[in-house]
């Protein structure tokens, strides 16, 4: 591992705010995420908080059931800092579950619907999560690693259990029976998490007073480069960056605006974006459970128009191509923003002409919790291909590999300095070690650089960096050529190994035209790539395989992973 120099901040790059944005935050106005998310919902009490299949609740009902939920947490004996895992998609169980965690004084540790037994056995027991929540579709997977955890209690939901009685028959009787997505499972002493809601309904949890050094979150990475690694989250980092996001949309009129809460609140981006900043702003929060759904979800806009939507690049991408997207009224959609992975430039053309609003690329991690830099919001910006200015109380260093700062326009590691970067690896030192630097800054893993007017731009992930001859190549320039073409809808560059130049460009493209060649697709790239730049093999895809917000999964693509 190449140790970097000291990160000083003898330098500092010209920043630029929009109007209205501050340059720093004071995270210190909540001592905890608990008072964050109380205050915001009692200042908006009276309003309605989340909507899901036309099921609406308020601030107050969530205010409610989540002391409900906290009460009972404490009920089973568990104390401030310990773990509880939270197993859903987007339903409204899920900010309720969350918020409970949190006033109760426990640490929630996020955890994907879709692991298998093998993945959720091993983040259990790295978080040593004392409780589950999960959505009854993933019973079975807790079922069979229970015994090897330290879980104490499970609570069971349905998709459709905070319906209401109607609705949430059908709902669960259609999951259940007719779609036959609940495989048949068997937990001793599990309990339904509508009990326990009910049993303490009314209840006021006793206080906790977490510092803002506790931990909240445990997100655990994508696991890119390995086994998947919890990112400690401190209720300072999280604090930071609500409102650090918060700051920056001063530049446009978000309160009470209608949230789009399509990638899942599991996922960090989709946490901080749409569940603590809705939360702030006393937003109206439309749910929907299944975004793959496209045409499920044009429909639920039409119903509701958007205000404000995060999403990202192949979300945006399969909305524009769905039937009836043209018939949405964009007309009070004042922020769209796209992050996860590189929005492309054609996408967000198409965007910007259907819907009058510009999509504004952002960059994060989930070690920074995850906002480090978000473009301008203002109308009348366009899209310039950078990921945008750093947010207030943010520094971005442009990094060689010997930790020497480099200049404008030069291309380096990219390192975040920000009281939003996390407090490390939750136990792991030595992974910690590695990305951490002198003065709390972070090693993000991602090659870019910052223009002259403090933009930055990222060039790659170095992992994905691919070696022609000695040539650096960045799949995101190749794949944005690529997705140009008229018949081409989604590409993905990796390497391949090569014996004359170590490693050659690999395409693999999901086509719209059956008849597209392997050969008309390199003859497009070479009128706009260097040779060494151009694929040389072309491999044609159904589908591109992606984690669960959407991203593509390049190193899924490769055959020696």
């Amino acid at each position: 591992v190449t140790t970097l120099k000291d990160v000083s901040m003898d330098r500092i790059w010209l920043k630029q705010y929009p109007p209205g944005v501050p340059a720093d935050i004071d995270s210190a106005q909540h001592r905890s995420l608990k008072t964050l998310i109380e205050s915001g919902l009692q200042q908006h009490a009276a309003r309605d908080a989340y909507v899901q299949m036309d099921k609406r609740i308020s601030f107050a009902d969530v205010d409610r059931l989540s002391a409900a939920f906290a009460t009972w947490l404490q009920h089973q004996g568990l104390k401030p800092g310990d773990r509880v895992a939270l197993m859903m998609p987007n339903l409204l169980q899920y900010p309720i579950a969350l918020f409970g965690v949190l006033r109760a004084g426990l640490v929630a540790v996020n955890t994907n619907p879709l692991y298998t037994a093998d993945e959720l056995r091993r983040q259990l027991n790295d978080s040593g999560a004392q409780a589950i929540v999960v959505v009854e579709n993933f019973a079975h997977v807790v079922a069979k690693v229970k015994a090897d955890t330290a879980l104490k209690a499970v609570l069971v939901t349905g998709a459709g259990d905070l319906l209401g009685f109607a609705k949430r028959t059908l709902v669960n009787f259609v999951v259940r029976h007719v779609q036959k997505k609940v495989p048949a499972w068997n937990i001793d002493g599990a309990h339904r998490f509508t009990d326990a809601l009910r049993d303490c309904d009314g209840q006021t949890p006793q206080d906790t007073y977490p510092g803002p050094e506790d931990v909240a979150i445990l997100q655990y990475t994508g696991g890119t480069t390995g086994t998947s690694k919890g990112a400690t989250l401190t209720h300072r980092n999280m604090i930071a960056n609500a409102l650090q996001a918060r700051a920056w949309f001063e530049q446009v009129n978000i309160q009470y605006t209608t949230y789009y809460i399509a990638l899942p609140m599991y996922h960090i981006f989709s946490l901080t974006g749409n569940c603590l900043l809705h939360v702030q702003t006393g937003g109206f929060g439309v749910i929907i459970p299944d975004p793959r759904d496209f045409a499920g979800f044009v429909k639920v806009l039409r119903k509701y128009p958007p205000q404000v939507f995060l999403g990202v690049n192949t979300l945006f991408n399969a909305l524009m191509s769905t039937a009836g997207f043209d018939r949405i009224d964009f007309t009070r959609l004042v922020a769209s923003i796209g992050g996860g992975m590189a929005v492309q430039a054609i996408v967000a053309e198409r965007w910007k002409k259907l819907t009058g609003c510009t999509l504004s690329q952002g960059w994060g991690l989930t070690e920074t919790s995850p906002v480090v830099t978000v473009n301008k919001l203002l109308p009348g910006n366009g899209f310039n291909g950078s990921v945008g200015l750093p947010v207030p109380s943010t520094d971005v260093s442009i990094r060689d590999d010997e930790g020497n700062e480099l200049g404008i326009n030069e291309v380096g590691e990219i390192c975040v300095h920000g009281p939003q970067v996390m407090a490390g690896y939750w136990q792991r030192p030595a992974e910690t070690a590695q990305v951490m630097l002198p003065g709390d800054w972070l090693r993000t893993g991602d090659v870019g650089r910052i223009d002259s007017q403090g933009y930055v731009y990222i060039e790659d992930r170095k992992k994905d960096m691919i070696t022609v001859s000695g040539f650096k190549v960045y799949p995101n320039e190749v794949e944005d050529v690529a997705v140009k073409h008229p018949d081409i809808f989604e590409a993905a560059a990796i390497a391949e190994p090569d014996e004359r130049s170590g490693e050659v460009v690999a395409l693999y493209v999901v086509s719209k035209n059956p008849s597209l060649t392997a050969e008309q697709v390199i003859a497009f790239t070479r009128q706009h790539l260097t040779a060494y730049k151009v694929p040389r093999h072309v491999y044609f895809r159904e589908q591109l395989p992606k984690t669960n917000v959407g991203k593509i999964l390049r190193r899924a693509l490769r055959p020696q992973e």
